[in-house]
């Protein structure tokens, strides 16, 4: 039984990705829908709203899905079957694919409050997998990189998403008044977004995946508030402090880390 077990669960696995892939070309408008950037209306294109990356920010899907796809392939080798790390991780790991397919066709086809609903149960997910996989550390840089890396790349980029998604929403449906308060809100936002991001930081063990994809995603908000519509100087130099800071500090925890483990060691 524990074998048969096992077996669905790389099935499962594989039909996750295979799931997450179709839905996203239809939810990209591959197969003849709407294309991302005129989806709900240009909401969630990179002139949405304060907080919206500039459009190159949405390549690390690509790393991201290859990731998954890596992932997928791995665990779905016969030595992996029976491995307690995998049957820890695989189940929750299917369901952020299944949801991360289900945020484009919500996209797609649902209203916009939709897609925020939908995008915060993937960012709730992604951050129980990424726990358990720092309370549960794997072994050798396959694992570091497999699960913990692009858990930890999804998480981050999830997590900025999720406050871009928010955002478009929000744009559309409180009052033109609140507009003169648009900097200061974009401001409190994104520093804590660099709080959220090096508390992520310090939790795991100083682990960089989830402050890589945020610093990724903010460098491009700063990009998207100084070059391009909206413009807001404010807004854009935050993020790119913010950027800064959840990148650095992460890699200094990392390399104390490392220097205490080789002190201990000696």
């Amino acid at each position: 039984m524990p074998a048969t077990r096992d077996l669905v669960r790389q099935i499962a696995v594989i039909s996750a990705f295979c799931f997450m892939i179709i839905a996203a070309m239809v939810g990209t408008g591959l197969f003849g829908g709407t294309p991302v950037q005129d989806l709900q209306g240009g909401a969630l294109d990179a002139d949405g709203s304060y907080l919206a990356p500039a459009r190159p920010a949405f390549s690390i899907w690509t790393l991201i899905y290859i990731g998954l796809f890596a992932y997928t392939v791995w665990q779905a080798l016969p030595a992996q079957r029976a491995r307690d790390r995998q049957r820890a991780l695989g189940w929750l790991i299917a369901g952020t694919m299944v949801l991360n397919g289900l945020w484009l066709v919500t996209a797609q086809f649902a209203t916009l409050p939709l897609t925020v609903l939908a995008i915060i149960a993937l960012l709730v997910l992604l951050g129980v997998t990424f726990r358990r996989a720092v309370v549960l550390p794997g072994r050798g840089i396959v694992d570091a990189m497999l699960i913990d890396g692009v858990t930890g790349l999804h998480l981050g980029w999830v997590a900025l998403a999720t406050v871009a998604n928010t955002a478009a929403w929000l744009t559309r449906v409180v009052p033109e008044s609140w507009g003169e308060a648009a900097t200061a809100w974009g401001v409190a936002v994104l520093v804590v977004v660099a709080l959220i991001g090096l508390a992520i930081a310090w939790a795991s063990g100083w682990r960089i995946a989830p402050g890589l994809a945020m610093a990724w995603g903010l460098t491009w908000i700063g990009v998207g508030r100084l070059l391009f519509e909206p413009a807001n100087a404010a807004i854009g130099v935050t993020a790119l402090v913010a950027a800064a800071v959840v990148l650095l500090v992460p890699l200094v925890g990392l390399v104390l880390r490392w220097s205490e483990e080789v002190r201990n060691a000696e």
